[in-house]
């Protein structure tokens, strides 16, 4: 049964940091590309990043460029999530996900794999 499990989410003020990490379980996802998503309250879940099967590429959303970094470890089936000089409109419950393909992509279909989401709240 795959699993994927995010931590290290929280509360924090606005300017902190946070690091995220996603650990999947029961199969290997080294060939397929994986990603953030978030949702804040009474808004629409949206893309926030994704890195390639190699971390060779990512792709970010214009709203976090700057200030998140993805990465991943293939030894360890781990993708990391780090938000630097968070702000109040960070706020949200973030997804981690498993694309169908190695590559990069924004759109929400193409992510096959859901993780059950961890909150992230930033205060003013």
């Amino acid at each position: 049964q795959v699993q994927l499990v995010e931590s290290g989410g929280g509360l924090v003020q606005a300017g902190g940091s946070l690091r995220l990490s996603c650990a999947a379980s029961g199969r290997t996802f080294s060939s397929y590309a994986m990603g953030w998503f978030r949702q804040a309250p009474g808004k629409a879940r949206e893309f926030v990043t994704a890195i390639s099967w190699n971390g060779g590429s990512t792709e970010y959303a214009d709203s976090v460029k700057g200030r998140f970094t993805i990465s991943r470890d293939n030894a360890k089936n781990t993708v990391y999530l780090q938000m630097n000089n968070l702000k109040p409109e960070d706020t949200a419950v973030y997804y981690c996900v498993v694309n169908r393909y190695p590559g990069t992509s924004s759109r929400e279909s193409n992510y096959n794999y859901w993780g059950q989401g961890t909150q992230v709240t930033v205060s003013s």
